[in-house]
């Protein structure tokens, strides 16, 4: 999902107003508010042009800090993992009895803490 308050803090730093910055791609200010606001995303051509623009990676406007390959009976897809998602896996690989259950039987092993939980 694009990240709106990442491109207004981008405008902002290279002192561009909404209009300024909607000029350069053909759009009225009121787009450049809604997609700063998150109420409407953008096109895939204006994600490009806000990277060459503002000299970021897709990843950085998506909110996507890692990009991650995944295989299961030959679909290869591409997953995303915040920050956060990162930090909270490290964090669980820090607990081995919790980490080996959840990692080996994943369904079994948040049965075991839902229930532990009510």
């Amino acid at each position: 999902m694009f990240k709106g308050q990442r491109l207004k803090a981008l405008r902002k730093k290279k002192g561009l107003t909404q209009t300024e910055l909607g000029e350069m791609l053909k759009l009225d200010k009121s787009t450049i508010c809604c997609y700063e606001k998150g109420t409407r995303e953008p096109p895939l051509d204006n994600i490009i042009a806000f990277m060459e623009i503002f000299a970021v990676t897709a990843d950085y406007l998506l909110g996507t800090e890692h990009l991650i390959k995944t295989v299961y009976d030959d679909n290869v897809e591409a997953k995303t993992l915040t920050k956060e998602e990162i930090i909270f896996i490290e964090e669980l690989r820090k607990d081995k009895m919790v980490y080996d259950i959840l990692f080996s039987d994943p369904k079994r092993g948040a049965k075991l803490i839902q229930n532990r939980l009510k």
